[in-house]
């Protein structure tokens, strides 16, 4: 029988309570045994509503727990690499939000970390397991829309709590961090390849000082782009273009797909405008956060080689950093 793997969660952050908690519980070899708060009291009507036995005070307590085997992280943007670093330490395997870090000089103490540890840490850009973006990939290598040159990515929702995470600068908020962050990674996947250089434009809140509205150019190796735009002020919305030289794929939900319905991507020749050579491919119902946490364990547990090791998570980093380089010194600049 295979093994299952003793999870404990860092904080109640809403991402891990409302989404890859209950997915990861779903999962085939992962069993969420421990909660952790600096606040006892907020993290055990969570504990109890989800079904976890143990409820810690503190995150070195959570730690200090023989019996966890791998710790999720889903801590404001800051935290990720000191606590994941200590997590290491301790001598747990490491699951831990995108963006990684808030730098790459930063995120690449995870390298040491893991080599001192001997344990796995990797970066939770969950849709890379969903299979829509394999079949994607799969589409692309065969060449069914030929050569591919172009991917077109728009990513927003509106969020104006001035409390929440995601609006405070100081700690690693705004727009790009938090979803800017899913076409570098989505588009390095679909390419294999990593962008040689960017430029960036970003639009700054007034009163958070985040990046409300960015917009960025990435090239590629070989004459291929990467446009995009994420915003944290715009209408909810997404969508992915991929643009090959016999024709196009669209992914119509392709970062927060459904766990309960399926999801479709469509394939157009371009025979014409008005879609009639567009075939619609629709994937089963899945939920890629329980994907994910199988996987991890896969790798974790040696069963497998890690596809996207950490030294993959501070590319990504490189290309975020130069895109923030590029929007302030208002020029091209190279990852």
């Amino acid at each position: 029988m295979s093994h299952v793997v003793s999870w404990g969660v860092l904080s109640t952050a809403k991402i891990g309570v409302e989404k890859v908690i209950p997915a990861m519980q779903r999962a085939s070899r992962c069993r969420i045994d421990a909660i952790a708060s600096r606040d006892a009291a907020r993290a055990a009507p969570i504990a109890a509503r989800l079904g976890i036995p143990k409820v810690y005070g503190s995150y070195e307590e959570l730690l200090a727990d023989p019996s966890i085997e791998a710790i999720y992280n889903p801590l404001p943007n800051h935290l990720h690499v000191p606590w994941t670093i200590k997590a290491l330490e301790a001598g747990k395997h490491v699951l831990c939000e995108k963006p990684i870090a808030l730098t790459a000089p930063e995120a690449e103490a995870l390298i040491a970390a893991r080599e001192r540890s001997g344990r796995y840490v990797a970066e939770a850009f969950m849709v890379r397991y969903h299979p829509q973006w394999l079949r994607v990939r799969e589409l692309v290598r065969q060449g069914r829309i030929g050569d591919v040159r172009a991917i077109q990515c728009f990513f927003s929702y509106t969020l104006l709590d001035p409390q929440n995470v995601r609006n405070q600068a100081d700690i690693g908020g705004g727009g790009l961090y938090d979803i800017g962050c899913y076409a570098i990674a989505t588009a390095r996947f679909v390419f294999g390849a990593d962008p040689v250089r960017v430029v960036g434009l970003i639009d700054r809140d007034p009163n958070f000082g985040t990046d409300r509205l960015t917009s960025g150019l990435a090239e590629f190796s070989g004459g291929r782009h990467l446009a995009f735009t994420c915003s944290t002020q715009l209408v909810p919305y997404q969508r992915v273009q991929i643009g090959g030289t016999r024709g196009r794929i669209e992914i119509e939900i392709p970062f927060n797909a459904p766990p309960d319905r399926p999801c479709r991507i469509f394939i157009d020749d371009g025979s014409d405008l008005g879609g009639s050579g567009i075939v619609t491919e629709t994937l089963a119902i899945c939920d890629q956060y329980t994907l994910q946490g199988d996987a991890f364990v896969r790798v974790a547990l040696g069963e497998e080689k890690a596809e996207f090791p950490i030294e993959d998570a501070v590319t990504n980093m490189r290309v975020i950093d130069a895109f923030f380089q590029s929007a302030r010194k208002d020029q091209w600049q190279n990852v």
